[in-house]
């Protein structure tokens, strides 16, 4: 089967949940890859939003965490403060599953303004749950589209701590757990390089050239000593992957690919 960069990007997100692990969800992309897992690889993950649904299992992708779908399909839902102070700062979230706007070499990641804070060029959604998620799971994973607008070298604002200024400034900063451990966009797949803990091309999606990789980060990118190409989606994976779209664009009035 024929697949497209965005599904790509989604099914190498996907696989990188473990089965049976604790994950809280972002919305967007992060829910739309965790929702993935669960229909396929990792049927027994537990996935858990902001707003207090927990189990979650939803038919069709949430339009906010807000979205009644989250809890009607969840095993329990219980308060926003449960879900930070009991699960994510007691140490309970195996997996914090997130977006971006902007993130650089090190895993930090922007929601905030893209220009200066007072007078931005573009105001983003902001925060949430992000700095909380970020600092406290045991581990976090980031999806997005890479470009160079994205991949900055500087963030204009940090919304979300990774790594820091990279090597150990996570444990200087107190932050517990092992922060970011992947990167994943529609060219390839980045991980932290032992010691610096800057981020690295691991994997190359199929057909993707490191050329096309760096022409769309804003910083002098790196590869690893050894670059695998990531597996194509298979069919059983994109199936899955179109269903669920199709049934989200069927229930929010969208066209299909919007989901």
């Amino acid at each position: 089967m024929t697949y497209s960069t965005n599904e790509m990007m989604t099914v190498a997100a996907a696989r990188r949940l473990k089965n049976g692990s604790v994950c809280f969800v972002g919305i967007g992309l992060p829910s739309k890859a965790a929702n993935l897992a669960r229909l396929t690889s990792s049927p027994d993950v537990v996935l858990i939003y902001e707003s207090g649904p927990i189990g979650a299992k939803p038919s069709v992708l949430p339009l906010s965490i807000g979205d009644g779908e989250l809890a009607e399909t969840a095993d329990t839902v219980v308060p926003t403060g449960e879900i930070f102070r009991y699960w994510l700062q007691g140490g309970r979230i195996d997996v914090g599953f997130l977006g971006a706007a902007q993130v650089d070499r090190f895993g930090n990641i922007n929601t905030t303004v893209v220009g200066d804070y007072h007078q931005p060029k573009v105001r983003l959604p902001g925060a949430g749950g992000a700095p909380e998620i970020a600092g406290s799971a045991k581990s976090v994973l980031i999806i997005l589209k890479q470009s160079a607008r994205s991949f900055v070298d500087k963030l204009d604002f940090i919304t979300s701590v990774g790594h820091g200024e990279g090597g150990d400034s996570r444990q200087r900063l107190g932050l517990p757990g092992a922060g970011p451990v992947g990167i994943i966009t529609d060219l390839c797949i980045m991980e932290p390089e032992a010691g610096t803990h800057e981020f690295v091309v691991t994997a190359l999606h199929p057909g993707v050239t490191r050329e096309q990789v760096i022409a769309a980060t804003g910083w002098a990118i790196r590869f690893a000593e050894q670059v695998e190409q990531t597996a194509a989606p298979t069919e059983i994976e994109l199936v899955a992957l179109r269903d669920l779209e199709a049934r989200t664009a069927a229930a929010h009035g969208q066209a299909p690919g919007e989901a």
